[in-house]
């Protein structure tokens, strides 16, 4: 019985995960007339180099003080001054600064749009998947009542499931144009707007992720549905004669019941989460922009791959992002299983 699965398993993951480690210990490229050389762990180091490194402020040449501009501001070094002092550093770029016990930090990455896409996609994560599967779970509960109508809405909160990703972010493209987009033009009823929602560093992930919950909480709602209707009558029935109330029987109830659900709801939700391609590829034609706002690790790695035919440094970056993703489906396997023990 386990043979086929072992099979597809063998055949669908393990062999092209150890080929995708194989490749990444290489600098191998799409195109290239140069032979194909082993580098080890060179593509790792180069993903992964953090560096943390000390600021001090600018010195008066007169007075060897501290120099201050005009707000009493401590005057620091540009970051492209620190940088290029040290040559191990000199292609390294600016992740951020912080000041931690009265010292200023740079923090500085050999490859950081790959830390920048792994904070973005960590963030469109965490906000879309408690987020998603909590509309998911309120429209299988308003759709499973007996009322007319109902199978008219399923198929409504449905329908944006079975159309392919790449349309839904053309049309919301579209919604979100600042001069003639739907969504700004509603706005502008009510005196709001106009918003330049992807063209804002600070709004265009969030416009990304609106329009991910749109379109995949009919899948997730259909799952609870599913659960829903497999919980017995007569546990409500029950409930009802203890003299519980709606909320006590959601609860007691409906939350208890659909423990498994929730689990593989979660776990598959976040999965796709960490997938996050098509909508960004479309809507920033490809770039992850502004200044990286939207990049995200599957894009990056498209990119490297792809764009700058980096073949063996994109593997290392879909290796890491392979382990990523399974230490987090096991984590929360545990950590939901824990609470259902």
């Amino acid at each position: 019985m386990l043979a086929p699965a072992a099979i597809l398993l063998l055949v669908f993951l393990l062999i092209p995960f150890f080929m995708a480690f194989g490749l990444s210990l290489t600098n191998q490229r799409l195109i290239s007339p140069n032979p194909t050389e082993i580098i080890g762990l060179a593509n790792y180091r180069e993903l992964l180099d953090l560096r943390f490194i000390p600021l001090e402020p600018r010195l008066d040449p007169a007075t060897n003080q501290p120099l201050r501009d005009s707000n009493g501001n401590l005057v620091y070094p540009t970051v492209r001054e620190v940088l290029r002092a040290n040559p191990e550093t000199r292609f390294f770029r600016e992740l951020a600064q912080l000041d931690f016990f009265g010292t200023r930090y740079l923090i500085a990455a050999g490859d950081a749009t790959f830390w920048r896409a792994l904070f973005n996609t960590f963030t469109f994560a965490l906000i879309v998947v408690p987020l998603q599967t909590s509309f998911a779970l309120m429209l299988a509960m308003l759709v499973n009542q007996k009322l007319p109508a109902m199978n008219f809405f399923r198929t409504v909160y449905f329908s944006p499931v079975v159309t392919t990703m790449a349309i839904v972010s053309v049309l919301w493209f579209f919604m979100y144009n600042p001069d003639f987009g739907l969504i700004n033009s509603l706005l502008g009823l009510i005196g709001l707007g106009p918003y330049r929602w992807l063209e804002d560093p600070h709004s265009a992930l969030f416009a990304i992720i609106i329009l991910s919950i749109w379109q995949g909480v009919g899948f997730q709602m259909v799952i609870f549905l599913a659960g829903l209707q497999e919980i017995p009558q007569e546990l409500y029935e029950a409930a009802q004669i203890d003299g519980a109330g709606r909320w006590q029987q959601f609860v007691n109830v409906t939350l208890p019941s659909l423990r498994n659900t929730t689990i593989f709801v979660v776990i598959s939700t976040t999965i796709l989460a960490f997938k996050l391609f098509v909508q960004v590829d479309v809507m920033t034609f490809g770039t992850g922009g502004p200044f990286d706002s939207t990049v995200t690790t599957i894009l990056h790695l498209v990119n490297q791959g792809y764009r700058q035919q980096r073949v063996g440094y994109a593997s290392a970056i879909s290796v890491i992002f392979v382990l990523i993703v399974l230490a987090i489906s096991i984590l929360q396997r545990r950590v939901l299983t824990n609470q259902e023990n």
